[in-house]
């Protein structure tokens, strides 16, 4: 049995959310790190979201509408509290005049909002783009993996990778890079395909293709080289060619990397992801990355009262901003996240037996000889269910 959380993924999610923290409150403008670290978040989504359905889908009483059912009002449970509560917060206080766009984001459209402006504006509210993508992810995939033959899932997977790559390819054919460049779908979902892909591998027990173990060392040295050269001057054609990379190359490294911790990585690397610390920061990600921007505007704001320069990029911003983040984060997490997905076991994958919480059966090739010892833990297979889609 798989215990409610993996250790080592939420030690990932510390890092992606960490990226995105020295993006927007250390590095000078232009940082690709945070992008980085919001594409190792899609394909951590891409694989967790695509692995608990298949896991659902696997068990003798799968029934698709309640699935379904079930994976909506969890998600719901999930992310729409505390993100209502900023979009509340914005409101109320009127930050960067976003009153006027609210309706966009409250709809889940901030990625076409900022796409069409063209501009990060309002700033403050900037980053919702990919909890946009991710929700849009969430209203369609499920469809897939619970209602699509099981066989043409990892097809599935594929054709939309290809998709996002056709994308990027035919992109200099529409004129001057602009936003949506980056903030339309198919920009984005190659990581959460692939994310699904590795999931489909997983409950098949395979192993690593050959071409993975081989390339994927090559594939981080180019994307280390290209993040190194980005500063540098280039023709529209370098900087497309530049953009390009950034986005492919790394993919096949992120998703190796999660399908490592999935398993559970040993050694120094293992005991780091697993750490105290980095776990925590990890199970409180959502909230750090959702409320990062409003503690920003308010440190900014309050420039006059603090001792330590943080009006501009650099290590004062990153302290004070960045600790404020963590307390906010914390206190919404076991104040008021936390209780509300106790409220999950209301919701279940599969119907419950009349005795007792259903039983669910791992797909085939995933028994106790796959499951890493520190995963091991006795039980009811469903108990795993109740908490471990905690984004």
């Amino acid at each position: 049995m798989q215990i409610a959380r993996d250790r080592q993924l939420d030690g990932l999610r510390a890092v992606a959310v960490s990226l995105v923290l020295y993006a927007h409150f250390f590095a000078a403008d232009g940082s690709h790190w945070g992008h980085i670290g919001v594409r190792l978040f899609f394909v951590l989504s891409g694989f967790l979201i695509t692995r608990l359905l298949l896991d659902a889908r696997a068990d003798t009483r799968f029934e698709a509408g309640t699935a379904l059912g079930s994976f909506y009002a969890r998600r719901a449970l999930r992310i729409f509290p505390p993100y209502f509560a900023v979009l509340g917060f914005v409101w109320l206080i009127g930050l960067e005049h976003s009153k006027e766009v609210l309706a966009w984001h409250a709809l889940y459209l901030s990625n076409f909002w900022y796409a069409l402006q063209n501009e990060w504006t309002p700033w403050v509210l900037c980053h919702t783009w990919s909890l946009s993508i991710e929700e849009q992810f969430y209203i369609v995939w499920p469809l897939v993996v619970l209602v699509a033959p099981r066989r043409s899932i990892a097809g599935i997977c594929v054709g939309v990778i290809a998709f996002s790559l056709a994308f990027r390819f035919y992109w200099p054919l529409t004129g001057t890079p602009s936003l949506a460049r980056d903030l339309l779908p198919p920009a984005s979902m190659d990581a959460l395909a692939a994310g699904g892909l590795l999931a489909v591998h997983r409950s098949r027990n395979e192993a690593w293709p050959q071409w993975v173990r081989k390339s994927w060392i090559p594939l981080m040295a180019i994307s280390l080289i290209i993040l190194w050269l980005r500063p540098v001057p280039k023709t529209p054609l370098l900087e497309w060619l530049a953009w390009v990379g950034l986005e492919i190359f790394p993919l096949v490294p992120l998703a190796l990397l999660v399908g490592s911790c999935a398993r559970g990585i040993a050694g120094p690397l293992g005991r780091l992801f697993e750490c105290a610390l980095m776990t925590a920061l990890g199970r409180i990600s959502y909230g750090v990355y959702l409320y990062h921007a409003i503690v920003l505007a308010a440190v900014v704001q309050a420039q006059s009262f603090i001792p330590v320069h943080v009006s501009e990029q650099g290590m004062g911003r990153f302290l004070v901003a960045g600790a404020g983040t963590l307390v906010l984060a914390s206190i919404s997490w076991f104040a008021f996240e936390q209780p509300l997905n106790a409220l999950k076991r209301h919701f279940p994958y599969v119907r419950r037996r009349s005795g007792g919480a259903a039983t669910v059966r791992i797909g085939p090739g995933r028994g106790n000889d796959d499951t890493p010892a520190y995963l091991r833990a006795s039980g009811d297979r469903a108990k795993a269910f109740e908490t471990s889609d905690v984004h």
